[in-house]
């Protein structure tokens, strides 16, 4: 009678887990990378966009694919005006560190595009790359001796943005500045404009 009771309770025990219902999981939401105003910039299966939320719609720009280690660590919206045109200047950086025993290389590529999102076009484009190099360096052949070194490469043109909406791009060989073209929607060298 004890056996029959036990197995009783058990099964009514039993019954309400197994009636349960999973609940549905629910959807991922990716956090945004960035945020201003109705504009979001968003890392999404190994793609990144630029998302334009407008009146009942929303509007998309891929900015960049990626293969799978490599994902973009930071990004930032500037909102601008430009000779009289309202800009967007989208950033985003990538970082990868490279590391063999003797040789440490941590890589930092920025990017910087800015877009006329009224005419949804891309005005300027600019990457660059700084690296910071660790090595052990030999003083001798038979690797007694050594020192460890820093240095410090870059590629590319700094990208600064004006105040007025004027683009610098600047590295130890240039500097120019770019002027905002609203009639071509593109950012030109202001020696060629001055040229005209």
């Amino acid at each position: 009678m004890k056996k029959i009771f036990l197995l009783v309770v058990c099964t009514l025990l039993a019954l309400p887990v197994m009636a349960q219902k999973k609940k549905p999981a629910a959807a991922k939401s990716t956090p945004a990378l960035a945020k201003a105003e109705n504009i979001t910039v968003e890392f999404i299966k190994n793609e990144l966009y630029l998302f334009v939320n407008g009146k009942g719609k929303k509007d998309t720009i891929k900015l960049k694919s990626y293969t799978e280690p490599a994902k973009p660590a930071s990004a930032s919206i500037t909102v601008f005006t430009a000779k009289g045109v309202k800009l967007h200047c989208i950033s985003w950086t990538e970082n990868t560190v490279t590391q063999t025993p003797e040789r440490t290389e941590d890589k930092t590529i920025t990017y910087t595009e800015i877009y006329n999102l009224a005419s949804k076009g891309k005005a300027f484009s600019n990457a660059q790359t700084t690296t910071k190099i660790k090595e052990i360096q030999y003083l001798d052949k038979l690797k007694n001796a050594s020192q460890t070194v820093e240095k410090n490469r870059s590629e590319g043109l700094a990208f600064t943005l004006n105040p007025n909406g004027d683009v610098n791009l600047k590295n130890k060989k240039e500097d120019k500045i770019l002027i905002y073209n609203a009639s071509s929607n593109i950012y030109q060298d202001s020696k060629d404009l001055k040229k005209k």
